[in-house]
């Protein structure tokens, strides 16, 4: 791996968990406004970014979420699954924008891995905790689709991490 993926991809965990770390009190249980979540829209611009966004979940998961190796499988669980789907069907979705609305339904639909992981780990309700906690990816995610877009203006994510 070229040492310029490999110092993106650090910077961006280390984004993430910076900006999770600001939002951590709202970032676990059933409503997770976890900001650092706009970065998943970065696998729509290039897959090299999926390892800076998987060590920023990691590193937020393990130190802060309070929920210890349960959260370390459902939660970065959740994010390998949904990020390669993304890489998958990425080919077949012309656009930007609409590839980022795909990636924003997509990572909430796949919130039933955390509603489950609620489920078994503190006997949440499992549907209301996967209404909530997709609502709430939603949100998040649906904010960072003009956020990105403006910010790839301005940074081009494509080229950034090659």
């Amino acid at each position: 791996m070229k040492m310029k993926i490999l110092t993106v991809n650090a910077i961006i965990a280390a984004l993430y968990v910076v900006l999770g770390m600001v939002v951590a009190p709202i970032s676990f249980m059933a409503l997770q406004f976890r900001l650092p979540e706009i970065f998943n829209h970065l696998i729509v611009f290039n897959k090299k970014y999926f390892w800076g966004i998987i060590i920023g979940v990691f590193i937020m998961n393990l130190f802060f979420s309070g929920l210890g190796w349960i959260d370390l499988v459902f939660g970065v669980g959740q994010s390998v699954i949904s990020l390669l789907i993304m890489i998958g069907i990425s080919k077949y979705i012309k656009g930007i924008i609409p590839r980022m609305i795909i990636n924003t339904i997509l990572f909430s639909i796949t919130m039933v891995f955390i509603a489950w992981e609620l489920f078994l780990a503190l006997d949440y309700p499992f549907l209301e905790t996967w209404l909530f906690a997709s609502a709430s990816e939603l949100i998040v995610m649906g904010i960072g689709i003009p956020l990105m877009y403006i910010l790839n203006k301005r940074l081009n994510f494509r080229k950034m991490i090659d």
